[in-house]
């Protein structure tokens, strides 16, 4: 990155541009065998870990990476406004599209939900700052989980829902209305290795969110249950 900009990928301005900056020359409003108008697409539900605002905010590390956010030469090209209005919604997906359909509902079984109440709480670490090599404009933080006697209790989780284990869990946490410059990306670059493996905030999970949205920011989105992991029902 460092000596070029940062250009936000196709997959980024179809699915994510037109809701955070929707007057942008370069945002694609709808391609043919994609699911997206303007960003928004049919109802989906997935299973997710929820990330409490109020936790995330009130950790020191988080405020410190804030605030270098809000000085850095980037900070003119964040939606800080659309990360405020999702600020309730902040997760990690586990399980996306268990249902698509505005009629269609998630389908976790009786014996799923046992499986999962069986698990106990789970703790997991949320390090970063992190961007990937898809979605390029989203920035997240990685979700470090558990490892109970050795087994990644996350992947466990996908397994129990019928999902081949991911690797790799984010929070997306902000979302760039424009092309970073040179300047701006090396920015972002040095951001991205100072913070890549400090610690934000420490969790432990005790319920999942079965969480609906019409798209990827949910910003048009909410909580149809919650998916204890500890006894009890939904």
């Amino acid at each position: 990155m460092p000596g070029d900009g940062l250009v936000l990928d196709e997959s980024y301005r179809l699915a994510h541009l037109p809701l955070v900056a929707p007057g942008h020359p370069r945002v694609i409003p709808s391609r043919e065998g994609r699911h997206y108008d303007h960003g928004r697409h049919p109802r989906v539900v997935s299973l997710v870990l929820p990330v409490p605002q109020a936790s995330l905010a009130a950790a020191p590390a988080f405020a410190a990476l804030e605030r270098e956010l809000r000085a850095s030469p980037l900070a003119g090209k964040i939606a800080w406004d659309v990360a405020a209005r999702r600020a309730d919604r902040l997760h990690a997906t586990l399980c996306g599209s268990l249902a698509v359909g505005s009629d269609a509902e998630p389908s976790l079984t009786d014996g799923q939900r046992a499986a999962l109440a069986a698990l106990g709480p789970v703790a997991v670490e949320l390090r970063g700052l992190f961007s990937g090599n898809v979605n390029l404009g989203r920035l997240y933080l990685r979700v470090y989980p558990e490892r109970r006697d050795g087994a990644d209790m996350l992947a466990t989780i996908q397994r129990i829902v019928g999902r081949p284990p991911s690797g790799l869990y984010v929070v997306g946490l902000h979302a760039l209305t424009d092309d970073l410059d040179p300047a701006e990306a090396a920015c972002l670059a040095d951001l991205i290795e100072r913070w890549w493996d400090r610690p934000i905030l420490r969790l432990t999970v005790e319920a999942l969110w079965l969480l609906w949205a019409t798209d990827d920011q949910v910003l048009d989105g909410g909580v149809l249950a919650t998916v204890p992991l500890a006894g009890g029902a939904a």
